[in-house]
């Protein structure tokens, strides 16, 4: 029994191992599922725990607030700076960061210290599921994982078949006020207007996040003005009201969005998203188009 139980072992050992390819085309190999995971990123925070993994994050960057369990999980820095000490100190098995969102050199140097990690930079919509699958595997959690990711699937499919034919409507999207800022044809909120059958107006600006003026928009006019709020702050609606040239402000098409919903790269975008799609056809419906 002892001799067949030894023979067992490496199997087992060769069965647990994991290997993916993140967004910077790097392998990731554990030598079993992670135990304990450190999240650079919010939106990553978000699809561990949606992928079934929540259990093993033990570290999280700033502004983790989503789902309830990650503002409770420690801090450890954010997109400015992290907290290289307190990360080594929590002895994780897997670090999961943002590519073009997390300092290089930070990561880097995590990397040389023998941390693995994984770097994630999802742009469109189908890297939201693609992403929960790696996730569970890394973290021996795929059957949670598959579930989410079909679930966001089952309803991008849905939204798609039921506008994304529909015709165009031109949207500003503002992410910051002072600057005034958008988001270009790179971000994952443009495949979410895409979804809608919307059309971003600074699709073609070479920033993924660039800073327009009062003048660049007033020149593309959109039908419909998105401004990124939280649940203290609608005062950014009001502000354009001054603009009374724009068509968007004229008709009273200027709308509050939840901003995490519509640019964080996580199943919440199924909200986010409905909730962009219902927006663009009720102005539809308004000019009968």
């Amino acid at each position: 029994m002892m001799a067949l139980l030894l023979l067992q072992w490496p199997l087992c050992t060769l069965q647990a191992a994991v290997t993916v390819t993140d967004d910077a085309g790097r392998r990731v190999s554990l030598g079993q599922p992670a135990a304990r995971i450190v999240s650079l990123a919010p939106y990553l925070s978000e699809l561990l725990f949606a992928a079934g993994a929540g259990h093993a994050v033990v570290g999280v960057s700033e502004f983790s607030d989503y789902p309830a369990a990650a503002a409770r999980v420690r801090r450890i820095g954010g997109g400015t700076g992290l907290d290289l000490e307190a990360i080594i100190a929590l002895q994780p098995d897997l670090v999961v960061a943002w590519k073009s969102g997390n300092p290089v050199n930070q990561v880097e140097r995590l990397r040389a210290l023998g941390l693995t990690v994984f770097l994630s930079e999802p742009r469109q919509l189908r890297d939201v599921p693609d992403t929960l699958l790696r996730l569970g595997q890394l973290a021996g959690t795929e059957t949670v994982a598959k579930a989410a990711a079909d679930s966001f699937n089952g309803r991008h499919l849905q939204l798609e078949k039921r506008y994304a034919q529909r015709p165009l409507v031109s949207v500003f999207y503002q992410i910051w006020e002072q600057p005034l800022m958008t988001l270009n044809g790179e971000h994952l909120f443009t495949d979410v207007l895409r979804l809608c059958g919307g059309r971003n107006v600074f699709a073609e600006l070479p920033a993924l996040a660039p800073q327009v003026d009062i003048e660049a928009v007033l020149a593309v006019d959109p039908e419909v003005m998105v401004v990124a709020v939280d649940e203290q702050d609608s005062s950014l609606l009001a502000a354009w009201q001054r603009w009374r040239s724009l068509s968007a402000v004229l008709y009273g098409h200027v709308y509050a969005v939840a901003g995490e919903q519509v640019v964080r790269h996580s199943p919440r975008l199924r909200e986010g998203a409905g909730e962009l799609c219902g927006i663009l056809e009720g102005v539809r419906n308004i000019y009968d188009v």
